[in-house]
């Protein structure tokens, strides 16, 4: 069977907006600046901006190269790198999986709340409506509950929108969706920044975030804190990077592109710091709170601290409301359609489905069970539970054995760099092979050692054990051995022969040549 020839994106540019619109996701907005502001404020910056350039910026070069490199998904572009990695594949599979069903929910409250933005319908208790009288939450955390009505159906809606993005394929539709949805998320979250910014308080709140606090520069947790915040928010370790740079044409500025992403994706980070602090000094100053009282991230921050800000305005308030809700739903929409394309593609490089067929089987199945579970009264509860374990320990987890089996097992960080110096304008050198087989690896093994402590030291969210067993270590551990299993049945896709990779190196040294 002749493999077809693999979808290319039609522009860099085309390719850099996929890449940024999938790491700018809601956490942009609603983590990054409640994480700076606890850990140092301006002085946060410092250990943030090193994080970038010496973990951050690397990794998304070491998945751009895997993926430009071996031309696949992850499954496959790990099994041409070899076949011991190739789990490592279908391990990443599992965990977009994981993270696509309970993320679209997330953009499904978002686009609700651009309707209750308009007469404020959340009432005097935002928290008290989003708990009770939007999501009607269980009392107890469970498994079978009835479907909420008001979540299920713009959920559907989610899903349509996304897999008719996708079935459009890569240059068609994710970089034709992308072209719009980034440059009118940059534009609309300016014009939210800069009303906030004229909001009474504003400086308070700007001031409480900016404000350096360089004692904690010598504190360890905000080191992991910031190395954290940098390899969640650039999408990185679940294969995301991968499959998009498997798209590029052979000869692509790998390094230069990984620069950009990064930077893109930390600039808009602080711009929604900006945002978020100049509307929580608002907050404070209507309320005589002061801004620590106030400052929030998570949910909460979006649909309580948020629902309360807009209430409190005097003029423009639904407006405002529209102009965030809208925010949450582009970015969550572009990171939702990079999640899935890593699924989608690699059941395409396993099997020979076309695009279609594929995108309404596997696309089809993923939005079934995220409809099935997750606009439930316990559908806040899984997906609290399954969000913080699958980050914790499937994405960093994946990362840091992907890093330590190529640079420390198969000691293949040489290979990738030559690749990288061969297609890129800016060359990575031999440092890039030392901060990603040192550097990184270690920051990882932190992180996975902190995040273990505090697990064993109390029950994440006081949740009891049979729970936290079960949509917790058991997602977690599911996607694990789901990697395994798929890598030792037999592959009998189209786009499977061992001398791709080599064909391609050989078409890069003849173009570096001439």
């Amino acid at each position: 069977m002749t493999a077809r020839p693999r979808e290319q994106w039609g522009t860099r540019a085309g390719f850099l907006l996929a890449a940024i619109g999938s790491a700018i996701g809601l956490g942009n907005i609603w983590r990054f600046p409640y994480i700076a502001y606890e850990n140092g404020g301006g002085a946060f910056l410092l250990p943030y901006l090193i994080a970038l350039l010496s973990a951050g910026i690397p990794l998304l070069i070491f998945e751009y190269t895997i993926g430009h490199k071996f031309r696949g998904s992850p499954p496959l572009a790990f099994r041409r790198l070899s076949r011991f990695t190739e789990s490592i594949g279908w391990w990443q599979v599992a965990i977009c999986f994981v993270i696509a069903v309970y993320y679209a929910v997330i953009i499904a409250w978002a686009i609700r709340y651009v309707g209750f933005s308009v007469g404020q319908q959340w009432g005097s208790d935002p928290g008290a409506f989003f708990n009770n009288d939007f999501l009607h939450i269980a009392d107890q955390p469970g498994f079978a509950a009835p479907f909420v009505p008001g979540v299920l159906w713009p959920l559907i809606a989610v899903w349509v929108v996304t897999l008719g993005v996708l079935a459009f394929g890569v240059r068609r539709g994710i970089e034709a969706a992308n072209k719009i949805f980034i440059p009118l998320l940059v534009v609309l979250f300016l014009i939210l920044v800069v009303r906030a910014l004229f909001l009474p308080g504003a400086l308070d709140g700007l001031d409480a975030f900016f404000s350096p606090d360089w004692s904690s520069i010598t504190d360890g947790s905000v080191w992991v804190a910031a190395y954290g915040q940098i390899f969640f928010s650039l999408s990185v370790g679940f294969g995301i990077m991968i499959t998009y740079a498997s798209y590029l044409k052979r000869k692509s500025d790998l390094g230069g592109s990984a620069l950009v992403a990064g930077f893109a994706n930390s600039s808009f980070e602080i711009l929604a710091g900006i945002g978020v602090f100049a509307t929580l000094g608002f907050m404070a100053h209507q309320t005589g709170v002061a801004v620590s009282e106030a400052a929030t991230s998570g949910p909460g921050l979006a649909f309580v601290a948020f629902p309360t800000i807009i209430s409190e305005l005097s003029a423009g308030a639904a407006w405002f409301g529209i102009l965030f809700f809208t925010c949450l739903v582009l970015a969550g929409l572009s990171s939702l359609i990079s999640i899935v394309q890593v699924i989608i593609s690699s059941v395409q490089d396993r099997t020979g489905l076309a695009r279609v067929p594929a995108v309404l089987i596997v696309g089809g199945l993923t939005a079934a069970v995220s409809i099935g579970l997750f606009p439930t009264r316990n559908g806040l509860y899984l997906l609290d539970v399954a969000d913080h374990f699958i980050n914790q320990y499937g994405i960093v987890l994946a990362a840091f054995v992907a890093v330590i089996l190529v640079a420390w097992v198969l000691r293949k960080l040489d290979v990738l760099q030559t690749h990288t110096d061969t297609v890129s304008n800016l060359k990575v050198g031999r440092l890039w092979m030392v901060l990603l087989g040192v550097i990184t690896p270690l920051v990882l093994m932190w992180m996975m050692i902190d995040s273990l402590r505090q697990e064993f030291e109390k029950n994440y969210g006081d949740y009891t054990t049979d729970y936290l067993l079960t949509a917790g270590w058991g997602v977690a551990g599911a996607a694990i051995v789901f990697g395994v299993v798929m890598a030792l049945l037999p592959w009998r896709g189209p786009g499977t022969a061992d001398d791709e990779d080599n064909s391609t190196s050989v078409e890069l040294t003849k173009e570096a040549k001439s």
